[in-house]
């Protein structure tokens, strides 16, 4: 397994954004499962996967599959008392570095309460001005 992708393994739960953020591309693009846009650049992806990593409980990844630079890593987790199962899907650069991060998951109704719980923890969170460009 690629080294980046055990990492990731090991942080994406944790809701550290300092830790997700070692593990991105500069110019690393995020698609949630929640809307049909894009995020785009370090920080602002890493601070979004850092609340997702404390919006969601009882995390951990199921089967692992993929080789070289593109990952599948699919995931069983709760969003408050509703279970979803979901897919990360990753590519990596020639550095190591993930470039691309599109994440599926289901039921709907899981991913109408991660999106809720989403957009209040961002509501609250400054940072979310200046990264308001980074949303396409």
């Amino acid at each position: 397994m690629h080294p980046t992708i055990s990492r990731m393994m090991d942080v994406v739960d944790k809701g550290d954004d300092g830790l997700i953020a070692g593990l991105l591309a500069e110019d690393v693009r995020f698609l949630p499962p929640t809307y049909y846009k894009t995020w785009t650049g370090r920080d602002p992806v890493a601070a979004v996967l850092g609340h997702v990593g404390q919006v969601f409980s009882n995390f951990h990844y199921r089967r692992v599959m993929g080789e070289g630079n593109d990952w599948a890593l699919e995931f069983e987790c709760k969003v408050g008392e509703l279970d979803a199962i979901g897919v990360d899907l990753i590519t990596l650069n020639d550095a190591g570095e993930i470039q691309l991060f599109e994440v599926t998951m289901r039921p709907y109704k899981s991913v109408g309460a991660l999106r809720e719980a989403m957009n209040a923890r961002v509501m609250t969170d400054a940072r979310f001005l200046k990264f308001r460009d980074a949303l396409t």
